[in-house]
């Protein structure tokens, strides 16, 4: 990246780059918030461990992502200003960018998805100002990611990326360095969010060389899980499809820089559902108060759903790494916890054209501890039957397989919509 000073080649050594990140906290000090480290006690009496949030959902635009932001454009020339900058982004790093022209005066493009929730689109026109211009381009990252590209081979100005480049893992590196004095020890294991991997290039580049001791863990989402399928790999790979609803983490391709230093960290990467996902935003919500974005309940998931590997007495630490949660996705995000906990069921029942044929299915098939959620019924022609597409909350998911054998038993016509099929993927 041209006329961007201050940041450590691809081959620098780990002198360097610990040089660069103390360099990108002194310029992000008076910008970025030194976010809390706060103990969870909902975590930390379900594991047996000490658990601790990093609050980076309290940032400066609710993200850690100001700080890569930042310490890119800050370090470029002033050639490289007067030409402007410009980004692709899902949301949080638009928001990081369009803070940062507007603070440095610096012009700038911010390229997002037509998938980005309308609630950091705003975010990013409220941070940017007079100096940042929002730009709507295609359906996923990648699609945004390519005319951000095309718009910087065109205008001369300067791509700030995401992930993939050194300045903006070194300023997400910064994360790790707050930890590390907040904590005043070692952690046992530090659990961070995996998209493009600057965040986990970053901290666990920091944290190999300054906590070598600690259990470094990357979670991605099950359905965008493009750091695993990278290092399986040995090069950046294109995921064939995503499940874009963690749209902070859903990254169709990981990054070429980034890459090389996940792995040489030694992390450990797993997936977590998206229903798990959910779970946990319910959980940080209703139970701790904190409201969290998809990807920012990465971490504290995968502690949640027992997927870290966390042991009785150890010290962790998880990163909520975002709290840009536009509050119309809740009824998405309790549909999806309900599924993914077994407690929602979707069934088509062929109903006969008969008085009673509803009570019959109420007493005969429904469970006392049941609920039926969703009931929308279509009779389109003159036939004798008529099917009912049918949403059933279970009391307790153990009660699925008396459900099934009730349905088996029923004179009516009872079919599951499974997981899966096409028919599912137009209902969750």
């Amino acid at each position: 990246m041209g006329g961007v000073s201050g940041t450590p080649r691809d081959d620098a050594s780990p002198d360097d780059f610990s040089s660069a990140v103390r360099e990108a906290g002194r310029r992000l000090a008076g910008v970025a918030e030194r976010t809390p480290l706060q103990r969870n006690a909902r975590l930390s009496g379900l594991t047996g461990a000490d658990v601790w949030l990093k609050r980076e959902d309290l940032q400066v635009g609710r993200s850690y992502k100001i700080r890569g932001a930042y310490n890119t454009i800050a370090g470029l020339d002033g050639a490289a200003r007067a030409a402007g900058v410009v980004c692709a982004s899902a949301g949080n790093h638009g928001q990081g960018v369009a803070y940062a022209c507007r603070a440095l005066q610096v012009r700038g493009r911010v390229y997002v998805p037509g998938t980005t929730p309308r609630q950091k689109r705003e975010r990013i026109a409220a941070l940017g100002g007079d100096m940042a211009t929002l730009v709507v381009v295609g359906d996923s990252y990648d699609e945004a990611a390519a005319a951000a590209a095309a718009d910087s081979a065109t205008t001369g100005a300067t791509l700030v990326p995401a992930f993939d480049a050194l300045s903006t893992v070194t300023g997400q590196a910064t994360v790790a360095v707050e930890v590390l004095e907040q904590l005043g020890c070692a952690p046992d294991v530090v659990v961070l969010p995996v998209g493009g991997g600057g965040l986990l290039a970053g901290c666990g580049t920091w944290l190999r060389r300054h906590s070598p001791g600690t259990r470094l863990v990357g979670v991605e989402p099950a359905g965008a899980a493009g750091m695993a399928a990278a290092l399986a790999a040995g090069k950046p790979v294109e995921l064939p499809e995503i499940d874009t609803f963690v749209d902070g983490a859903a990254v169709r391709r990981v990054g070429a820089v980034t890459l090389p230093l996940v792995r040489d960290s030694g992390a450990e990467l797993l997936t977590v559902p998206e229903g798990q996902v959910c779970t946990e935003m319910l959980d940080l919500y209703q139970a701790d108060g904190i409201i969290a974005e998809p990807a920012g309940a990465l971490s504290s998931s995968a502690v949640n759903g027992g997927l870290a590997g966390v042991e009785p007495g150890q010290t962790v630490v998880c990163l909520l790494s975002g709290g840009n949660n536009d509050v119309s996705r809740y009824a998405e995000v309790i549909e999806r916890s309900l599924v993914h906990r077994g407690l929602k069921h979707y069934f088509l029942v062929e109903f006969p054209q008969e008085p009673g044929a509803l009570r019959r299915f109420l007493d005969e098939v429904l469970g006392p501890d049941d609920d039926i959620v969703l009931f929308e019924y279509v009779k389109r022609d003159n036939r004798e039957t008529g099917a009912a597409l049918t949403g059933i909350e279970l009391g307790s998911a153990d009660g699925l397989p008396a459900l099934l054998a009730r349905c088996e038993a029923s004179p009516l016509r009872i079919q599951l919509v499974a997981p899966g099929t096409t028919a599912y993927r137009f209902l969750v």
